[in-house]
Order: C-alpha cells, then structure tokens, then sequence
C-alpha cells in the first residue's frame, strides 16, 4: 500500500533507516543506519541501505550515509543521485553533509539532532550555504525519539561497561617498582583512556 501522505512515506523511509541502525549496533558499533530511496511509477524503491562501520573496516569515513552513497552509487552506475532521498537516523556531519550534495540528492530526512557535528543546523547548517552550487531540501527530527534513544542506550551501555573494567581494573594486584614497593603503576588510567574513546561525544 502506497504512503497516504509525505509524512507517512518518511516514517516508513525512516523506519527502514532505524533497521540498519541496529545492524550497526550488533556490530559493535555507534548505531547509526541510512538507507536511499527513489520514487517509481509503483511507488518508492529502495535503491541502497548502509549503517556506521568505520571501526570494524578501519575506515573514518564509513559512517551511514557514505557506505549507502556508495551502494547506490555503484548499482545505478552513477555518481550522481538525483531524485534520491537519504533516510538517516542522526544529522549528518559535514562530510557526509558534502558528499550527500555533491551527489546531488533531491532529499536529506534525518532522525535525531547532533549538537556535537551536525551539519544541518545544529552546529552548523550547509544545506542553507547559498554560495554552493547544488542545495538539498532537509527535513529533521522524524521519528526524533526513537532514533536518539537507539543512542542513549549504546552510550549507557558502553559507560557501564566501562565502569565495571575500571572496577575490576582496580582490584588486581599491581605490578610494583623494585626502587618503590608502595609505587602501583596506574593501570586504571591505561585501560580507560587508551581502550576507549571518549562518552559524551558521538563520535562515530
């Protein structure tokens, strides 16, 4: 059944976004999903779907947007996508902000606000840069809450269980300086600062 309404047709394009969100989250990584689509005769197709792996491919740039950008890139052989609209459920960064206009896309629909990197409108908004040469319409905060709580319960979970290494971090013997037997050597700090990244930031 066709959408009624534009509304419903980027609830459900964001509903689709949120699915591969949760394939970033059973990867381990920040979840973070997107997904391509294109109006047809037989309604709205979906051209390509992606979700955040730049840890897991060792790659900064493979957030979301970029990794569906290149599927769709690749199956409609073009790398320009006009007439695409790009689900995602976090506000895109400046890259991807970029890359998603150099394509050409006719539509950004993002979930959750970014108030660390969000490049439409939260900290800065270059969708609206007049002094490019092709401007996107945007549309945010659809399906708002369940976007940003896929995120509060990644960053909860990944503090507590940063709370209970730190715990168990610090109930292991320690290795001692034979010129100081009262010296430990600060194992605590080691393993919080070098194994993880920082809480608050969505840094993904």
């Amino acid at each position: 059944m066709a959408p009624s309404s534009p509304l419903e047709a980027d609830e459900i394009g964001m509903r689709l976004a949120i699915d591969q969100a949760r394939n970033a989250l059973l990867a381990g990584e920040v979840p973070v999903g997107a997904v391509i689509v294109r109006s047809t005769d037989a309604g709205m197709q979906v051209v390509a779907t992606g979700y955040n792996r730049p840890v897991t491919t060792h790659d900064p740039t493979a957030h979301a947007e970029i990794v569906a950008l290149r599927h769709a890139a690749t199956l409609l052989e073009n790398y320009r996508l006009p007439g695409c609209t790009l689900y995602v459920t976090l506000e895109p960064c400046a890259m991807c902000a970029m890359a998603l206009m150099h394509a050409r896309f006719e539509r950004v629909v993002f979930g959750a606000w970014d108030p660390k990197t969000g490049a439409a409108g939260s900290v800065v908004d270059l969708f609206a840069e007049d002094r490019l040469n092709h401007h996107t319409a945007v549309r945010g905060g659809v399906l708002a809450g369940d976007c940003g709580q896929l995120l509060r319960d990644f960053f909860a979970e990944r503090r507590a269980r940063q709370r209970a290494l730190r715990a168990a971090a610090d109930t292991l013997p320690t290795a001692r300086d034979g010129a100081d037997d009262d010296a430990p050597i600060p194992t605590g700090e080691v393993i919080e600062g070098d194994l993880f990244p920082p809480d608050d930031p969505v840094d993904r």
